[in-house]
């Protein structure tokens, strides 16, 4: 589905339902797409769901840090006005989430992590050996999931572009050793909002241990877990991972 994206300003973002906010933030080389699952059904269950386009490709690079992009996303949501708003995050997209909630955590409602970053992450590494080998690229991208199909053609294709654009593969490299220096394992404790974690259970880039130590040092944690089922939950298992987000915000 091809989703309507509206600019104001400096930001770039996609919206769709009305009710309450539901803001969705995505990984390092994540797309809008990986959200369908979670767009389609919360959109039309009684959420304005949005997607802000993050800006890993368009910040200097002295500024292509975490912190930035997560004082990024507070500038979105000042500029939208949102209040009692829930954050959730995929890998990057949960490291920034758990910045801007250790900060702002008393006009959130919650906040939902799965396969988030900010404590341990196994990423390509310090640069992309092969990265002109379209097969080899193919290979790395399905080590991402538990099956294998979920890495597309398409995801394959978007892949293999973006990290032969020298700027964007520069910046995708100064944010992933940015995420790993940021080790927010004493930060956990003094986040106080409701948190919900969704994680597979054959995760390989953030491990099953590594959302264990989240459940344990966050103060209001829950803890999901979906089988048979990578780094990408809402992607490879998109009804299950909506049952599970559904039931906890109707708690919250």
């Amino acid at each position: 589905m091809e989703y309507h994206i509206r600019k104001e300003g400096n930001f770039e973002y996609v919206q769709e339902g009305e009710g309450r906010p539901l803001i969705l933030l995505h990984g390092l080389m994540g797309a809008l797409s990986n959200f369908q699952g979670i767009v389609d059904y919360f959109s039309k269950n009684g959420y304005q769901v949005i997607i802000p386009t993050l800006p890993i490709y368009s910040l200097p690079i002295l500024n292509t840090n975490v912190k930035s992009i997560a004082s990024f996303t507070r500038k979105f949501i000042d500029h939208k006005g949102f209040k009692d708003y829930f954050l959730l995050g995929n890998s990057l997209g949960g490291h920034v989430g758990l910045v801007h909630a250790l900060k702002h955590h008393e006009d959130m409602a919650g906040l939902i992590l799965t396969g988030s970053s900010g404590l341990y992450e196994k990423a390509f590494g310090d640069t992309f050996p092969r990265r002109e080998d379209k097969e080899y690229i193919r290979v790395k991208a399905q080590e991402v999931f538990y099956d294998p199909a979920v890495a597309t053609d398409e995801l394959v294709d978007d892949i293999f572009e973006t990290i032969n654009d020298r700027n964007r593969l520069i910046r995708i490299l100064a944010i992933a050793k940015s995420a790993i220096r940021h080790n927010m394992s004493k930060d956990l404790q003094h986040i106080p909002v409701p948190t919900l974690l969704i994680w597979g259970k054959q995760d390989g880039v953030t491990p099953p241990e590594v959302a264990e130590e989240f459940h344990a040092k966050l103060p209001q944690s829950e803890l999901f877990w979906i089988d048979k089922c990578g780094h990408a939950p809402m992607m490879e298992h998109p009804d299950r991972f909506n049952e599970i987000l559904a039931d906890w915000l109707n708690r919250h």
